[in-house]
């Protein structure tokens, strides 16, 4: 139970260094919302997430690789806003000079938000993959963002495609590493946890005005548990977009299970069966891989 708690504790610090970005995010959102400002509110969160992500860059915390891959979800939250709030799916009712079709540019990082998450879990945690299908989970993925945006015209396929979702990964697994000792985890369960602290970390973002859905408008109220699960899904599309991205640098596909175990100084090979579940941890795990990304 001691060696559980533990490396319960270990896992948290990992997942609130994975959450920097976000946390940095948030902040700024609570700040400017009880700090006077010289300009608009949403202007001034733009120019404070230009500066926190330089700032990140700066001192290492990301690399210029994460930078660019960051701004790829930055440009594609974009593109999702200049669809969604025109049609009037959600809103941001204070004035900006930065606005284009009623979207404040600083939007965009709410999503750069999400993916320097992943990005940097894919870094902390040492994430691998076994059993993945990228090619059918990319095409579904694909499906799923299309069909948020295209279901105010076309028949909502969220169901369809969320069966089709758990088909495609139902046999892959994500690995990660915790103070050496190596877990494993469904990659769909992941899907899952992800996108329910998606939908609680969306409340605290509506409580603060980062945006307000029509019924929040007049007085704040809880995000619809229904979009529970459509972050559930739409993480799908930023796990795809940086497993693509790591497959190129070798860094996607769990190996033949090589680890030091920790009653022995020298490399012992290991076989599947013997890597922990993320549920089950013991002081017997296996340990860190013998060789990085």
């Amino acid at each position: 139970m001691r060696f559980f708690l533990a490396q319960l504790w270990r896992f948290a610090w990992l997942e609130a260094r994975c959450c920097a970005f976000a946390v940095a995010v948030f902040g700024g959102l609570a700040l400017s919302k009880i700090v006077p400002l010289p300009i608009p509110r949403y202007d001034a969160l733009l120019g404070y997430c230009v500066l926190v992500t330089v700032l990140f860059r700066l001192f290492g915390w990301e690399s210029t690789r994460d930078v660019l891959v960051i701004a790829g979800f930055h440009l594609m939250g974009l593109v999702f806003e200049l669809v969604k709030v025109p049609l009037g799916s959600w809103a941001y009712p204070e004035p900006a000079f930065t606005k284009v079709a009623g979207v404040p540019l600083y939007s965009g990082f709410l999503y750069a938000a999400v993916g320097s998450y992943v990005v940097a879990a894919w870094r902390l945690f040492e994430l691998r993959v076994s059993g993945y299908l990228a090619a059918p989970t990319a095409a579904v993925a694909t499906a799923i963002y299309v069909n948020l945006i295209t279901h105010h015209w076309l028949p909502d396929l969220r169901w369809p495609l969320a069966g089709l979702l758990v088909a495609v990964t139902w046999r892959a697994t994500v690995h990660f590493t915790v103070d050496g000792c190596r877990y494993r985890m469904p990659l769909a369960l992941s899907f899952v946890l992800i996108g329910f602290f998606l939908w609680v970390a969306e409340n605290i973002a509506t409580f603060f005005g980062a945006w307000r859905y029509p019924h929040q408008l007049e007085a704040w109220r809880l995000v619809d548990p229904a979009k529970f699960g459509s972050w559930a899904m739409l993480i799908s599309v930023t796990f795809v977009l940086v497993a693509a991205f790591r497959s190129r640098s070798g860094g996607l596909t769990e190996p033949g299970y090589r680890y030091l175990s920790r009653l022995s100084p020298k490399p012992v090979a290991t076989s599947p069966s013997n890597v922990r579940d993320a549920s089950m941890p013991s002081a017997h795990s296996s340990s860190r891989p013998t060789s990085r990304r």
